[in-house]
């Protein structure tokens, strides 16, 4: 299931692609997708400690919005980091995409929302893994520590942005940010 929308907002589409985001909001998002990978990043790293690909891919998104890297490299990280989680239990799976969808905010603004869904996937995945029935309670509170604990980071600039984002594309988002 695609997780980007069929229509782009012009709101996460560059100035110079027509759009209106601009390249200060544009690296504050890229920070922050990567602060929700982050956030979940040691479920990956349990199941994988010599794995450093997904650790990788949000090092290489945290260095585009330093300016320290181009766009390609920033988005060729994500490719390694989806990889890693492959055949692994989902909530390192779900960790792994995080971070392969932090990195390439770079190319695409609106990764920087896949990155928040699929860590809170990693949460919630993280939360029910053990096959005990009670677990399943935790589900739903996972899913809203998890996202509470992001929104609490989005910067003030680019809130309402990430919020309006959120409402529009929960849907497709596995319905992650609902409230």
């Amino acid at each position: 299931m695609p997780i980007l929308p069929a229509e782009r907002d012009p709101r996460l589409i560059t100035l110079r692609r027509g759009g209106t985001l601009t390249d200060e909001d544009h690296y504050l998002l890229a920070e922050w997708a990567a602060l929700c990978a982050d956030h979940v990043l040691g479920i990956f790293e349990e199941a994988r400690p010599d794995d450093t690909r997904p650790r990788d891919a949000i090092e290489t998104g945290l260095a585009w919005a330093r300016g320290e890297v181009g766009m390609r490299e920033a988005h060729r990280a994500a490719f390694p980091a989806n990889a890693s989680g492959r055949g692994l239990p989902d909530p390192a799976k779900f960790a792994a995409l995080a971070a392969g969808q932090a990195a390439p905010v770079a190319h695409v603004a609106a990764h920087a929302l896949g990155a928040a869904a699929y860590a809170i996937r990693a949460a919630v995945a993280d939360a029910t893994s053990g096959g005990d029935p009670a677990a399943e309670d935790g589900a739903e509170a996972a899913r809203r520590a998890e996202r509470d604990w992001q929104r609490a980071r989005i910067p003030g600039k680019i809130r309402e942005l990430v919020l309006d984002d959120q409402r529009r594309r929960s849907a497709i988002c596995w319905s992650v940010f609902d409230d």
